[in-house]
């Protein structure tokens, strides 16, 4: 099966909130994505609201709905204030990830042995709504970890691949980093859970992962696609990444 596309806004936002002004508009942006082949759309609405706004969510909210298949996935750390934009959302997916709000982006799986009592409940609370549960995983995971967040009940694991884009001028590195993240999938899928992937994945890094991680379902790629936008435009990034995703699937 070829893994699915998820289009971060993150970075779209940020550029917007430079002004005070509506452009670029999620909406839009978000569209020709959507138009362009992207699977859905990912949203990491921060507490400060530096980038995604919590306004922004209804308004994506209502765009997904026009796109019958294409998911919705609001990602961030579970507080009570962000279960409670979830929960009003309803999106297809939620993925909770450890970051604290100063952090600039997300930089680490959770330690799913450490905070399996904060855990718990949540999942929990999320299942019950309805919505699968992904959760940022470290790309080394040990057997403990992978064996954890299956007993918490979580849907699928997000695989952080930061550590991997970024040794992308160490070929040898690159391979090393890459198995790691082979074998916490396939730990992954063995324990019964789905497996996404997301952090630093850009044109030239995707295919190289995806071609020997046959378990990953889905990518949720943000700054890299909107860089390689600014060159090809928008609906030609998402394209892009698209036919990697999809040559999976040969």
């Amino acid at each position: 099966m070829p893994c699915c596309l998820s289009v971060n806004l993150n970075a779209v936002a940020m550029l917007r909130n430079r002004r005070d002004l509506p452009w670029p508009s999620l909406a839009g942006i978000g569209a020709l994505a959507l138009e362009a082949g992207a699977a859905g759309l990912t949203v990491h609405p921060r507490p400060d609201q530096r980038h995604i706004r919590f306004s922004d969510l209804p308004v994506l909210r209502a765009l997904l709905d026009r796109y019958p298949g294409k998911e919705f996935n609001i990602e961030g750390y579970p507080s009570e204030d962000f279960l409670r934009l979830v929960e009003a959302q309803a999106p297809d997916q939620v993925t909770l990830v450890p970051d604290s709000p100063e952090q600039a982006t997300s930089d680490h799986g959770w330690d799913f042995v450490a905070e399996r009592a904060l855990l718990e409940p949540i999942v929990a609370r999320l299942k019950a709504a309805g919505l699968r549960v992904s959760a940022f995983c470290e790309p080394n995971a040990k057997i403990d970890q992978i064996e954890t967040a299956a007993a918490l009940g979580v849907d699928r694991v997000e695989l952080y691949t930061g550590p991997y884009g970024a040794c992308y001028d160490d070929p040898a590195m690159q391979d090393e980093r890459r198995e790691q993240l082979c074998r916490t999938a396939a730990l992954a899928a063995q324990h019964g859970m789905g497996v996404n992937a997301g952090h630093d994945l850009t044109l030239d890094n995707l295919g190289y992962l995806l071609e020997l991680c046959p378990q990953v379902a889905e990518v949720s790629i943000g700054h890299g696609l909107t860089a390689a936008a600014l060159e090809l435009g928008m609906a030609e990034a998402v394209r892009r990444f698209v036919a990697i995703c999809q040559d999976k699937a040969g």
